[in-house]
């Protein structure tokens, strides 16, 4: 009776055993096949307006942007401080003197204090418009998506005041002959805004 009962208790343990482990692999549910990944949708560029904003210029007088309004923008950050800065004032003034007929206006955004741009602009001989911001200034640039990493730094915008490209780094003479082609094509219908993005990219 002792083995019998023992043998008994045993053969229960085993099946109790053997039903815990069904449920626990039934409770685990199977693997499925993984679903095709689908096809990845073309990313279609948006337009982007550049925001509308005021500072004042070296006279202390506030400017907006809409200013000039239906003309192609080159919108140059720049420090007194900056020698690559400065390497560009003459090129700018000379862009600004050939291509205002085009259609073209630079606009100075001086990242720095009033006085001191002030006083620069007395020998700079500026014949475009400056204005003057830090924070501000900074936010201007920063409002395209671009990051404010350090100057020279210029951006385009088209006549319809959609921003089409940046360039950050000192320019030289042949950047701002691909800028009047660029935006001249683009202009003229020749080529997209998508187009004219791709191309200032490699600028």
């Amino acid at each position: 009776m002792l083995v019998f009962g023992i043998g008994l208790l045993a053969l229960m343990s085993g099946a109790l055993f053997f039903r815990a482990g069904v449920e626990v692999k039934q409770a685990t549910p199977a693997p499925t096949a993984a679903a095709p990944a689908a096809a990845a949708a073309p990313v279609e560029l948006e337009a982007i307006s550049h925001p509308e904003f005021t500072l004042p210029d070296i006279e202390g007088t506030q400017r907006a942007f809409s200013d000039w309004q239906g003309q192609n923008r080159l919108i140059n950050f720049w420090a007194t401080w900056c020698a690559p800065c400065r390497r560009e004032i003459p090129l700018l003034r000379d862009f600004q003197a050939r291509h205002a007929i085009n259609g073209f206006q630079v606009i100075g955004i001086a990242v720095d204090y009033p006085e001191e741009v002030a006083a620069y602009a007395e020998k700079a001989r500026f014949n475009y418009p400056v204005l003057i911001g830090q924070q501000e200034a900074m936010a201007v640039a920063e409002s395209s998506g671009i990051e404010f990493i350090g100057m020279p730094f210029t951006m385009f915008v088209a006549s319809d005041g959609e921003y089409v490209g940046a360039y950050i780094g000192e320019l030289h003479q042949e950047h701002l002959d691909r800028v009047v082609d660029i935006m001249t094509r683009l202009e003229q219908s020749e080529i997209s805004k998508d187009d004219a993005r791709a191309e200032f990219e490699l600028l």
